[in-house]
């Protein structure tokens, strides 16, 4: 089990990534998704694509996702523990739903590429109302709203400061798929904004993520386009639930953002009772 984006030992998004998965059948990787209780659980199998290092299944509770970002760079930790070398000096490949994914290893980080957008736009008035009755504010506490799904299905709402979004008390469940992101900047410190994340897991109840790298992957696209921030910066993630996860993200020459997170394996053992 690893520790993902915490900035302290046991501060950021477990997740569970289960080594040489090849004879786990989908239904039992659900299954065993299902009985961990964690947000997210990784199956590592050899890749298909000849560029790639290896290949990550990934399971929430209730479905397989395309593509998720604390169990993109934890499945990479675990990858990199056993000692294989990727096939270039800096890079590893990872394939996964939404294609091939690579992530950059520096010295006590780990980050990866952000996927393309698979939605983007305003949302409609329809859905703009379900999330402000979801979160239970006003119309005018909304400074922007956009979709930022590259594949869990983020919406993004913007609020004016990092106070508004720690003070979200959102509803305790709801009775359709929903997956909203809040941001909102602080006036100092280390992290330049707030991220608070929520979904309503199989049961239908309502669960804030402690810290969310696909999140913090498509709010970063979302609020460079738009000019809310300009270079690298820190974002804190987790501080309701008593976490300290920080995301540090950047923007290269070519555009590409980066997402990365500290990764700490925290548990280890071998799985009993399935292939």
């Amino acid at each position: 089990m690893i520790d993902v984006f915490g900035s302290r030992p046991l501060s950021g998004n477990p997740l569970a990534v289960v080594l040489g998965a090849d004879g786990l059948t989908t239904g039992e990787m659900q299954r065993l998704a299902r009985w961990l209780n964690l947000s997210e659980t990784t199956f590592l199998l050899p890749p298909t694509h000849p560029e790639a290092d290896y290949r990550v299944r990934i399971f929430s509770l209730d479905r397989e996702l395309p593509f998720a970002g604390h169990p993109t760079l934890g499945s990479c930790h675990a990858w990199l523990s056993t000692g294989r070398a990727a096939s270039k000096a800096t890079e590893i490949v990872q394939e996964c739903g939404v294609g091939l994914v690579t992530i950059r290893r520096e010295p006590g980080l780990l980050s990866f590429a952000a996927p393309p957008l698979m939605r983007s736009g305003p949302p409609s008035p329809a859905e703009l109302s379900e999330a402000i009755a979801f979160l239970r504010i006003a119309p005018g506490d909304i400074v922007d709203a956009a979709w930022v799904d590259n594949g869990p299905g983020w919406l993004g709402i913007r609020l004016a400061s990092a106070q508004k979004v720690l003070a979200l008390a959102p509803q305790r469940s709801w009775p359709r798929r929903i997956d909203i992101g809040v941001v909102g900047p602080h006036s100092a410190g280390e992290a330049a904004i707030e991220v608070r994340a929520f979904f309503n897991n199989h049961l239908g109840t309502i669960v804030e993520d402690p810290v969310t790298g696909s999140l913090n992957a498509s709010l970063a696209q979302w609020l460079f386009s738009t000019g809310v921030v300009e270079g690298d910066y820190v974002a804190a993630q987790g501080t309701r639930l008593g976490l300290h996860g920080r995301v540090h993200v950047s923007r290269d020459s070519t555009g590409q953002v980066w997402v990365g997170g500290r990764t700490h394996t925290q548990v280890s053992g071998r799985l009993q009772g399935l292939a």
